[in-house]
Order: C-alpha cells, then structure tokens, then sequence
C-alpha cells in the first residue's frame, strides 16, 4: 500500500524541557518552575514546555498512520541532540522526508527506517526527534498496510516471538517521591520510584543521608501498603550522577561502599541505581560504570548499576554493553533515533546478557508510549517505563493498557 501524503502538526508533551546543567548548578525550585539563569544553549528558561510533532502518514486506502516527534526531558544534556521547538523542525520534515516518502510502498519497516535513518542535511543526520517520530508512524502504516498489529511487524522482521505476559513497569514519581510512591503501590508497579535524586543538598545529603533514610521509608511503605508478600517490587532509584558530586567522581570504593549501604537499607527488595556518577564524556562514563560494576560485584553488594547519561545512540549502548558498564542500560528510546534501533538495542543487550530498560522520557507523548509497548511486546527488555508525565496513573494506565490489549488480540489477529 502506497503512501500518497505526509502531515504534520505541532503539539505538546506529557512534562517539559529541563536545563539540567542549570539544575545541577543549584537552580532553585520555585512551585512548577525553577528560578534561576538558563546555562545551556537553545533554552530561554531552566524550565519550558514540552513539545511533539505528530507526524501522520495517508496511505492510498485514507487508513492514517501517526507517530510523535519528542525529545528527552533534558535535552542538549549528556551529549544529546539540541532543544527540540516544534516551530523549527516542522520545515524540516516537510522538505527532507515528506518528498522521499510519497509513493512509496508502506510494505517494509526495516527498510523504511533506513530510508530516514541515512537522510543528511549539511553532513549531519537529522535530529533524534524527528527520526523517533517519522519511523512510529512509519511501524503504524506499515501494520496498517498488513492488517495486524504493530508488534506483530516487528515480530516477523526481526524473528522474535510477542510475549505471554506484559513487561514489567517502572514507574516515575518526579519531585513528589513520597505521594506518588503510594500511587505506585497501589498499582503494584513493579518497579518504582525513580525518585529524581538531582540535587545533593536536598535531595542526597552530603554523606548521603537523605537518600538513605527515602531508601528506608521506601522499604517499609511498600511493606505497610502491600496487600500481600508476593508483592516485591525492585526499587529503582536516579541519582543523577549526585554520587560523584557528594563523593569525587572516581573516589569508587567510596561510591560502591555506599551502593552497598543503601542495599543494606533496601532489603527485602532489590535496589537499582541509575546514574551514580555523571563525568560529561562518554569514555569516562563508561570507564566509571565498568569500573563501579566491579566493584559490586566483587564485594557482593545486592545493587544493580544502571547507565543512562552518556549512553544514547545504539553504538553508545553497544559501547557499553561489550564493556559491562553497569548491569542495567536504559535505552532512552526518543535518544536513539529512529525505533528500529531500539529494537536492535533491547535485542543486542539480550544477547550479551546484559539488561535492557527499555525507557525514555517524561516528556513524551501518549502515542509514542504506546508504540513503545509494542517495540517492548515483541522484543522483551527487563522493564519498560511509564510514561509520559510523572502523575503515575496516566502513564502507567497508557503503557500497561496497550500491553493489555497486545496479549488479547496477538492470537486472534495473525
């Protein structure tokens, strides 16, 4: 089935664009803001909307396909692409892709994803969102075009199997870490809080006993609101690289002394901790994380290490992967580009028996978090996070809904 128009329209995302480096600097919460000067180029404030371009694909039948441009809620940080502004990227859709999609056959994902993948404009591929984007809307015409379902095309052409069960959840709870802990509970998340640990004074301590006594609560808030003891959930928890603020970057033994205190505190339930140091290069990062990897597991420590910044591209996850730089990747699906390479990420990482958190971002929108469930169905990461937003039940309801409907229908559609 022929592809005979490409539209677009701008719109809004689940949550925002933050300047993380501002924040990090000691930016000050103000209500739903922050105050304070914006340190990194592209944004005007610390805190600004969040925005999407949905991209709808019309297939010669008038069926129309959709996918969601969007990019992480700190873009321009950790070696990511620039602030993305609808106003400026619709242009570019219109006259790079739009032209090379009309009258083509909407009959192979794989090859359509190419197709964008490889558009260059002055040397340089085009930006992250626009290829996350454009490649949802391309899976959606393509399944459209073969009556089944998104996943199912995935399936087929990567050789996978659709799950039995529904990918396990990871819910975030942004800056109300107490409140919307009790949502996630009440859910039976089975993973939670994310906890957004982004600010040493606050939120860590120096010695790092802020995060403890959370970490304790934590533990016996689940144990005080569960309705039984099969409920287990992992708690995961993003340091934001605070670890190596309060402790020295490579001071290690230090760092996974106290991974290993917070696990203590933890039990019960496993612990994971994303982000534990942040050093702005992808070498050092890796070389960090392999290192702290080692670390833990040398001496025992029940914690799992979690990459995320510096990790975005597929070859960075590669990269990372063949060096076991932590036990935990996040595929940060809007970073990777176009989808086809989050599959490729959550496949690669299984293979090498590393762990895949197929993630993204707060500021995404309901359409790309469905797609998302798809990727997850047929490709079986360890988790998959809730979003977007950081309400908790909006984004837990879209993501686990979509799997839901993927295990009702994936026998009856063929």
């Amino acid at each position: 089935m022929k592809i005979i128009d490409v539209i677009c329209s701008a719109g809004k995302t689940g949550f925002y664009f933050d300047d993380q480096r501002a924040i990090k600097k000691g930016a000050v919460s103000d209500g739903a803001t922050y105050r304070g000067e914006a340190v990194t180029p592209g944004f005007t404030k610390i805190r600004q909307s969040g925005e999407s371009i949905s991209v709808m694909i019309i297939l010669e039948d008038k069926q129309i396909a959709c996918g969601d441009c969007a990019a992480v809620q700190y873009s321009g940080a950790g070696g990511r692409d620039a602030l993305f502004l609808a106003k400026d990227f619709i242009p570019v859709i219109e006259k790079e892709i739009k032209p090379r999609l009309i009258g083509r056959e909407a009959d192979n994902f794989r090859e359509l994803c190419n197709l964008v993948e490889n558009i260059k404009v002055d040397g340089k591929k085009l930006h992250t969102a626009i290829r996350y984007g454009v490649t949802q809307a391309l899976l959606d015409a393509v399944s459209k075009s073969n009556n089944c379902l998104m996943c199912q095309v995935i399936a087929k052409e990567y050789n996978t199997k659709v799950l039995s069960e529904i990918v396990p959840i990871f819910t975030q709870s942004g800056d109300s870490r107490y409140e919307n802990t009790d949502k996630m509970i009440i859910k039976k998340a089975q993973v939670l809080p994310h906890g957004l640990i982004n600010n040493v004074k606050e939120k860590l301590g120096y010695d790092g006993e802020i995060l403890e006594e959370y970490v304790k609560w934590l533990k016996n808030r689940i144990i005080e609101l569960r309705d039984d003891d099969l409920y287990n959930p992992v708690i995961h928890i993003d340091v934001y690289g605070t670890l190596g603020v309060a402790f020295g970057n490579e001071n290690y033994e230090k760092i996974a002394d106290y991974m290993g205190k917070l696990a203590e505190v933890a039990k019960p339930f496993k612990l994971r901790i994303e982000g534990p140091v942040d050093v702005e290069d992808r070498e050092k990062q890796m070389i960090a994380l392999k290192t702290l990897r080692k670390l833990v597991d040398d001496k025992k420590y029940n914690v799992e290490i979690v990459a995320d910044e510096w990790c975005n591209t597929l070859e960075d996850i590669k990269y990372f992967t063949d060096n076991k730089a932590g036990h935990m990747i996040q595929i940060k699906t809007p970073d990777l580009g176009g989808i086809n390479n989050i599959v490729e990420a959550v496949l690669y990482c299984k293979s090498k028996n590393m762990k895949a958190y197929q993630g993204g971002t707060c500021n995404e929108t309901d359409i790309s978090a469905r797609i998302c469930a798809h990727i997850a169905m047929a490709t079986g990461p360890n988790q998959i996070l809730a979003k977007p937003g950081m309400g908790v039940d909006e984004g837990y309801m879209i993501v686990c809904n979509e799997m839901q409907r993927i295990l009702a229908l994936n026998n009856i559609i063929n």
